[in-house]
């Protein structure tokens, strides 16, 4: 049984002559430990992909399932628990600094506050991000944003990780090690999901 199964997925925005079919028919499988990369010019669809995903959006047909289990109507249960999505944007009620929003999250969840402290700094640790801990979202450059955002996802301890555009906006450098790092992850056992419209995001990832 694959981690994450896409079956027949269909999406469409819009009705009548407005209609704008984004996604038509996609099947893929995500397993334990893979890094897989949706891959597409702007405006094909892979954002959208990774929504439906993630059980961000519902699909218009087809099935989306976790460990088997279908996410319609449990996408936004599971989401920020088995599902890990990098949001790289914050909300300015989630708190003035970054471990701030690294903790509200766990602390929604029931998680007792030194616990969700522990998983803060440890997925901060991990994203190379820990020296970002006191700073605020404002002062971030757009690595330490993406780095930050998937310490959020990893704070809560997910099976699958998925980021949209992990590399835009980044630098040569900032990219590199954000590839690996989520490399890294997939190496750990954790499933990696992510869109790109850059080939050269896609070494180490299983290209759709």
């Amino acid at each position: 049984m694959s981690l994450l199964e896409l079956e027949h997925v269909s999406k469409c925005y819009g009705r009548g002559l407005s209609e704008q079919v984004v996604l038509r028919d996609a099947s893929f499988k995500v397993e334990a430990g893979e890094m897989v990369a949706i891959w597409g010019r702007r405006r094909s669809g892979r954002s959208t992909l990774l929504r439906v995903a993630a059980g961000v959006e519902a699909p218009d047909d087809g099935v989306v399932r976790l460990e088997g289990q279908d996410l319609s109507g449990r996408g936004c249960h599971l989401l920020g628990s088995a599902i890990g999505y990098c949001r790289k944007t914050f909300r300015p009620n989630e708190g003035p600094t970054v471990l701030d929003h690294l903790l509200v999250g766990q602390l929604a969840r029931g998680v007792a506050p030194s616990l969700a402290t522990n998983h803060a700094w440890e997925a901060l640790e991990r994203a190379d991000a820990g020296s970002c801990a006191k700073l605020k979202p404002s002062e971030l450059d757009c690595g330490e944003i993406l780095r930050v955002g998937i310490a959020r996802a990893l704070a809560l301890q997910p099976k699958l990780l998925l980021v949209d555009e992990p590399t835009q906006g980044v630098d040569l450098l900032a990219r590199d090690t954000i590839l690996r790092l989520l490399r890294s992850l997939a190496d750990d056992g954790m499933a990696v999901l992510m869109s790109t419209g850059e080939t050269a995001s896609l070494s180490g990832a299983r290209a759709l």
